[in-house]
């Protein structure tokens, strides 16, 4: 069985995108374990003088390792990812480097109609940084519009077809984790670029 990581997109303490990933994690049980992880206690980040990363951000780091994939969850706030996120991945891409060659699947909730489809895209942006590299699955957005009527009070999406959506899209986000795999003829040079890389250096 596959076990993937679930990343709660926002230090908000009450998101619907923390009740999609829970969905996504009852739902698929019996395909999947998925763990959620939070990002709300990182500190700033802030190009530390001795090169240390905080032990929060290290164990993060190596279940992010372990793990087969990584879904995660993003809200949108001015047509961007949240300041909180950016500084989860700022720090995951700062001296460790786990979402290298990592398959990532995308997700999004918000309580208007556009359903975080330019978050989504920005956050393909940071993740294709030299220094993170992830493996995000193509041709693939879950955009879940006016997310406060979107669950029941049991946390169950109540739109059959989002519902469908979701499932097929996880099917595909398996295959994808399988298919990445095997495309292990890279990977060091890719951790070795992303270790090495610099903007001081360009």
């Amino acid at each position: 069985m596959k076990h993937f990581i679930g990343l709660v997109g926002t230090n908000s303490d009450h998101s619907t995108n923390r009740q999609l990933l829970q969905f996504i994690q009852s739902h698929f049980r019996e395909h999947a374990t998925i763990e959620l992880m939070e990002i709300k206690s990182l500190p700033v980040f802030n190009k530390p003088e001795d090169s240390s990363v905080p032990t929060d951000v290290k164990e993060m780091a190596e279940k992010i390792e372990q793990a087969d994939g990584v879904i995660i969850s993003t809200p949108e706030y001015d047509h961007a990812v949240p300041a909180s996120l950016m500084n989860a991945l700022n720090w995951l891409s700062y001296g460790i480097y786990p979402f290298v060659d990592k398959p990532v699947m995308i997700t999004g909730a918000s309580y208007g109609t556009l359903g975080s489809s330019r978050a989504q895209a920005h956050l393909r942006q940071i993740l294709d940084a030299p220094e993170l590299k992830a493996r995000i699955m193509p041709s693939s957005e879950f955009l879940l519009a006016h997310s406060l009527q979107a669950f029941n009070e049991d946390n169950q999406l109540v739109d059959p077809e989002q519902i469908e959506k979701l499932e097929g899209l996880f099917a595909d986000f398996v295959i994808f984790v399988d298919l990445v795999t095997q495309l292990v003829h890279a990977h060091g040079s890719n951790k070795k670029a992303a270790e090495n890389f610099s903007w001081d250096n360009l």
